[in-house]
């Protein structure tokens, strides 16, 4: 729970001094209400119902949202800042990935993220599951609260999860009438408004609207153009009904949208790697491509953030939907409905290049994804000797794409070279000016399960917990490519050539399977301040469909062995403390966990492909994580609190005989290299968070200082384990330092990234295989004001 006790300081509205440290939540703490003194209890929906989160026997961290305003947490990206144990990685919005314990989804940047594999971290908003990880890409609007559940969750959440979840709680609507507003201004031009207004309608009915908008300029310039890339713009709303008849009844309409267009996202030049490919067909050297065109990238130095792409670069992608949650107290029991509707858009255009050079003048995958999910649950009141959930389930989703490529008048050179074939056949310069794919995909799946949790208190302070679930999925795959334009040609090995770039494809994939899962966990209250439990659970992730092609065979042929990726299974043990000390002035959790996961899903390059990188969805046959996780949370002094969080992961390929080579090893007749015993790719060993907010009355208000840092050790960012693409560790802290006055008014004064720290966020092989190694680095440092009023 490191971050589970995240507090804010509030001002009470008729006194100068602040009030005590708290983490107020939902209306109390919108209209500003005194919290007690002391660290309050935060209360969780883990087990789906209210709790306090010192009692669940469960690795979990919760992020208040009075926190997350404080620290200018308005996307999950920001979230990794709070919660050690979670990463972040976006090469642009649809490439997003959420991983728990270095665990989840794998998205490698060479290729668009595949439509057909399951996140293994689920991502569910107001209790509505969220199947594309790319909606995790987009901006808050009024947030609750967040919480962080770790390892498998499928016995008590309507989708399974094996790695885990993220569960985002709204503000609901409010029969106070209250409002609350922000503006902030900063570097790059950065602006952002959030607000929100809520009251009642009538006696029964309550509203909330909610908003926020972002802009930015961009902070890579373009040498080429005289212009700024990766800005931002977003925008969120959020719509809210609530229908409380009688104290027996309740239901919850959310309506909401939100859109995301801006010129994104590129990445610049971090460095040249080396392979085992003749000298002219890698990308430095005195024979290599660069100096074949006599290029030159705007800068090799990354945190100059330039860069000199010749092609556009923007994104417009939105998503939304509608959900209605009702509650119905039949006296010892809640019985729940779920009901939903989503969609998600995507378009960009893309220079996949990423440099001055003509080669890919354009990619993009425009697509579209409906989903409909719901989902009933019986859950159990009060603190019973015996407790339960049960539930059904049932969710369909469709995605459809239109994958689209176009090179330019550099590619022959850059990607096949001035001769071919066996006979050495000279290359027109124009062989692949203009040639373009262009395809259709569409990716179904219905899923339908049933799952439940019990709990008995075996003796008065231990409490024993099963859980099960059953799973079925169906999934159905359609892929379909074609090719044209480019020079007019009948020669053999030209053509020959050619298709090895962009070449046709066309097939349809079924998977079907259903699986059993589950959890058992044992707890002991030893002190009304002191928790121990321990739990084994096991979890399922159905397999996928590979929707961005298949890799090729001697024949250049698809392989359509490889168009199902087998279920993914996984196996965690955990161990755990909790305590309050110090007169409830001291919370301290600790937790220790091994997970072995067999099958692991996850996005491979075929670097066996001497032109194009390929990236395709394969099984690894067994990863391990195994590590210990800490956090606190201290308020040593009524006007200050303190908070930290550590995770070390040790996570291990512990068996994965036939692994994408590296770099460096490519270029020889071996497709294949033994990763067995190698670190896991994308988990840094260790992660540290911490941070204070603290108050001093001053005048008729208080001066309020909030700090926020975070550092993670290095990682590699690629899963073939290349030297070249090791990304190094980094620390980051952001910090605000504002006036709060009686009336509620508040001033800041915010930096993020206040000692413009440089690092890598991700990178990229360069597809071509050229030995180019793309990035994208931090963003600099934003300095800026805000103005709050809350009413």
């Amino acid at each position: 729970m490191a971050a589970a006790l995240m507090m804010a300081l509030d001002a009470s509205a008729g006194a100068a001094a602040p009030a005590p440290v708290a983490a107020p939540t939902g209306d109390a703490a919108d209209a500003g209400a005194d919290p007690a003194p002391g660290l309050a209890p935060v209360i969780v929906t883990a087990r789906r119902r209210a709790e306090d989160a010192q009692r669940v026997p469960a690795a979990l961290s919760v992020v208040g949202g009075a926190l997350l305003d404080q620290s200018y947490t308005t996307n999950p990206q920001g979230l990794t800042e709070l919660i050690p144990s979670l990463t972040y990685s976006s090469a642009n919005p649809r490439n997003t990935a959420l991983t728990i314990r270095g665990l989840g989804s794998s998205v490698v940047a060479v290729s668009q993220s595949n439509d057909g594999l399951e996140p293994g971290v689920g991502f569910y908003v107001d209790q509505v599951y969220h199947a594309r990880p790319a909606t995790a890409a987009f901006d808050f609007a009024d947030i609750e609260q967040v919480e962080e559940l770790r390892g498998p969750q499928g016995t008590l959440f309507g989708k399974n999860s094996t790695a885990g979840a993220i569960n985002i709680t709204s503000r609901a609507p409010s029969f106070t009438r209250g409002g609350f507003a922000e503006l902030s201004y900063g570097s790059y031009n950065y602006v952002q408004a959030r607000g929100w207004v809520t009251g009642p309608l009538t006696d029964t009915l309550a509203f909330r609207l909610s908003g926020v908008s972002t802009r930015r300029d961009g902070v890579l310039h373009n040498v080429r153009t005289d212009s700024d890339t990766n800005t931002l713009g977003a925008q969120a709303l959020r719509a809210q009904l609530l229908f409380r008849p009688s104290e027996r009844f309740k239901a919850r309409l959310i309506a909401d949208f939100t859109n995301f267009q801006a010129d994104c996202c590129t990445q610049v030049f971090l460095r040249v790697g080396q392979s085992l490919r003749p000298a002219s067909r890698q990308f430095g050297g005195a024979q290599g491509l660069a100096a074949q065109f006599n290029y030159q990238p705007a800068s090799t130095n990354p945190y100059d953030r330039e860069t000199d792409i010749d092609g556009r670069v923007e994104s417009d992608t939105n998503e939304g939907g509608v959900s209605l949650a009702a509650d119905w107290s039949l006296g010892g029991a809640t019985l729940t409905s779920i009901s939903a509707w989503r969609f998600w858009n995507w378009d960009a255009e893309n220079d996949r290049d990423y440099t001055g050079l003509p080669v890919q003048l354009s990619q993009h995958i425009p697509s579209r994804q409906d989903q409909y999910s719901q989902e009933i649950r019986l859950a159990s009141d009060g603190t019973r000797r015996l407790g339960y959930v049960v539930g059904l389930y049932a969710f369909y989703q469709r995605i459809t794409g239109r994958p689209i490529s176009i090179y330019g008048p550099a590619a022959a050179r850059y990607l096949i070279g001035t001769t071919t074939g066996a006979a050495a056949t000279p290359v027109p310069a124009a062989l692949l000016d203009g040639y373009a794919q262009d395809g259709h995909t569409d990716f179904r799946t219905q899923s339908y399960a049933a799952f439940g949790e019990a709990n008995y208190r075996l003796l008065r302070d231990v409490t024993l917990t099963g859980g099960l679930r059953y799973t079925y999925e169906d999934k159905q795959g359609d892929y379909a490519t074609t090719v044209s334009g480019g020079l007019a040609t009948t020669n053999a090995a030209l053509l020959a050539a050619r298709l090895s770039v962009l070449r046709p494809q066309a097939y349809h994939a079924t998977d079907h399977d259903g699986s059993v899962s589950g959890r058992a966990n044992i707890a002991w209250q030893i002190r009304p301040t002191l928790l121990a439990y321990a739990s084994v659970a096991r979890g399922f992730k159905s397999g996928g469909i590979n929707m961005s092609g298949l890799p090729l065979d001697a024949a250049n042929q698809p392989v359509l062995a490889t168009a199902v990726v087998r279920p993914e299974r996984n196996t965690s043990y955990e161990a755990g403390l909790k305590a309050r000390l110090i007169g409830n002035r001291l919370v301290f959790n600790l937790d220790g966990f091994y997970t072995r996961v067999h099958d692991f899903q996850a996005t491979i390059v075929d670097s066996s492909q001497t032109v194009a990188l390929r990236g395709y969805l394969s099984n690894i046959p067994e990863v391990t994580v195994k590590g210990v996780e800490a956090d606190l949370v201290a308020q040593p002094l009524a006007d200050l609190a303190l908070r930290g969080g550590l995770a070390y992961a040790d996570g291990r390929y512990t068996r994965y005989p036939a692994g994408p080579c590296p770099l460096e090893l490519q270029g020889t007749a071996t497709t294949a290299c033994d990763l067995s015993g190698r670190r896991l790719a994308s988990l840094p060993r260790l992660a540290v968070t911490a941070g204070l907010d603290y108050a001093r009355p001053l005048g008729t208000g208080a001066v309020t200082l909030h700090v926020d840092t975070a550092w993670r050790t290095g990682f590699n960012g690629d899963p073939s384990l290349s030297r070249y693409t090791y990304i190094k560790g980094y620390n980051l802290t952001n910090a605000s330092l504002g006036y709060r006055f009686r009336s509620g008014m508040e001033v800041l004064v915010f930096a993020r990234n206040l000692f413009n720290a440089n690092y890598i966020q991700n990178l990229t092989i360069q597809a071509g295989n050229s030995g180019l190694i793309l990035a994208t680095p931090s963003d600099p440092r934003v300095v800026g004001v805000t103005l709050r009023v809350r009413s």
